[in-house]
Order: C-alpha cells, then structure tokens, then sequence
C-alpha cells in the first residue's frame, strides 16, 4: 500500500495493480522461440524513429535491434522505441556501442531484453559482458526501480532481478579474427546466447574493409557458424537477401538479422525503374 505525502494511503494504486496483475517484466518471446528450437528474424533500426521501429513488430519480425552504436539514437529516443517495439510485437533488443558496463546497465534499464554487444574478441571480454548484464549472483548489474523493473511498481526488487536475470539476453559479436581464433573458448562462457557474426567488421579486421563478399571473410563467416552450431550454441549472421539468410541456415544459424531500409532502398528504386521505363 503506498503512502502519500501527507501519510494517507493510496488504495488506488494497490487496487489497480491487483486488477492488471501487471507482471514483474515482461516474458521475452524471443528467448522462448530460441530455446523451442525456432528460426528467429528481425531487423536492425539505425534511424532515431520509434514509428519505424513499431513497424518491424507489425511487418512480422521476430525482434527489432535499436542500433546505438551506428545510429545517432540517445538514450532517451532509445527508450521510446523500446516501446514503440513492444507495442508492435517484437522484442526490443540494443545493440550497445561498446561492452561497457555503464552502457549495459542503461540499455538494459531502459527496456531492452536483449543486447548485441560488440568487442567481443577474448573469454574475458565475454564474461565481463554476461557479468555487466546479470544481477548478483550471477553478475553485477546495478539494480534500481527502473522502466525494466515497471519502476519498482509492480513486486519486489528481488523477485524482479531474478526473472531478469533468465529473460534477459547476451547476443556477442563475433567479428573480428581474434574472436575466431578464439572462438573455442568464447563458446564455454555460460549466458552467450547468441554467437553473431559481422562480415563487414570481420573484413575490415582482415584488412579488406568492405570487401564482405571475399573468400576469406566468407570462410571465416560460415566455419565460425559451422563451429557455433555443432557446439550446440546458437549462431548468428546479417543477410541483406534471402538466399544469405538460407545458406547461413543450411550452416546451422538459427538468429538471422536484416535492414528493413535496404528493403526500402531496393523497393522504391525497382518502382521508379519500372515507373520511369
């Protein structure tokens, strides 16, 4: 029962969390149709836009990646399109621009339920973010009443925190060499739950920025998914065309991300060719 500022409660409050049963957090659905084996979808959003961000839930995608590391989105806009996502369907995930502890903790404050972390070459670089972004026992997140925990409104800290801790979800980027050549060890840190690939920055590792496409960036991409999948962990990989997507299946990925503004880009130019002959 809250008590107000004069020391009068409030059974409006109590009456209308009862009726709502409003949960401690919500149940992350992409984690759900992970663990059921599921082919999940979903799309990057670089644009400060909740609107667009609404629309990845409600074209069909599986979740929609609030991009923050290359896309000028604050914090505060980054909040709004959480919500905009979860209102379309999807689940919100944020892509951080460094594996920073203070970075996660916001990301993860603000609504997100799952991150794409970047800088993940070493086991330790792993386990720091898997450490960053569960709270004690299993790591050392910051708690608090935030938007995450329904600001502390609807049950206790403690019982949030440990609800959070098994939606939550740690997508670590495979996308340099080194992460490769240490993908063996990266693959025993327990709460990865997605090994994501990166053909551009894993080219640009290489020394051949841009060129994702080579041969050699190609077989780093497919025997790293090959590798994930036969560990039983789950694999993932950007595809700008369906066949992509396919072959990265056939190897094994189960996490399959795109732009939808490249699906936008590659629309209206067909239009206009076929308008203006």
């Amino acid at each position: 029962m809250w008590m107000g500022a004069c020391g009068l409660r409030s059974p409006g409050i109590t009456k209308f969390n009862e009726s709502k049963r409003i949960p401690l957090m919500r149940t992350n659905e992409l984690k759900k149709k992970m663990k059921n084996g599921e082919i999940v979808t979903g799309s990057f959003v670089y644009i400060p836009s909740p609107k667009l961000a609404e629309m990845v839930g409600l074209l069909g995608f599986d979740f929609a990646v609030i991009d923050m590391e290359h896309g000028p989105i604050d914090t505060g806009v980054a909040e709004d399109m959480v919500r905009a996502v979860e209102v379309g369907g999807a689940t919100p995930i944020i892509r951080v621009t460094h594996n920073t502890p203070h970075l996660i903790l916001r990301a993860l404050d603000i609504g997100g339920q799952a991150l794409h972390i970047p800088d993940i070459n070493t086991r330790e670089d792993a386990e720091s973010a898997v450490k960053a972004t569960k709270y004690g026992p299993e790591g050392h997140r910051g708690l608090a009443g935030v938007r995450a925990a329904g600001y502390g409104f609807t049950g206790p800290l403690s019982e949030y925190a440990a609800k959070a801790n098994e939606e939550t979800m740690v997508i670590a980027h495979i996308e340099h060499v080194d992460a490769v050549n240490n993908l063996d060890q990266l693959l025993q840190v327990d709460g990865i739950d997605v090994y994501y690939l990166g053909p551009q920055d894993m080219s640009n590792s290489l020394g051949i920025p841009g060129q994702a496409k080579d041969p050699r960036v190609v077989d780093l991409v497919e025997s790293s998914i090959r590798k994930i999948s036969e560990a039983g962990k789950v694999a993932g990989c950007i595809a700008a065309e369906p066949a992509a997507a396919k072959r990265y299946i056939d190897l094994g990925a189960r996490y399959i991300a795109t732009h939808i503004v490249r699906f936008m880009a590659d629309g209206s130019k067909n239009f206009i060719q076929e308008v203006r002959g």
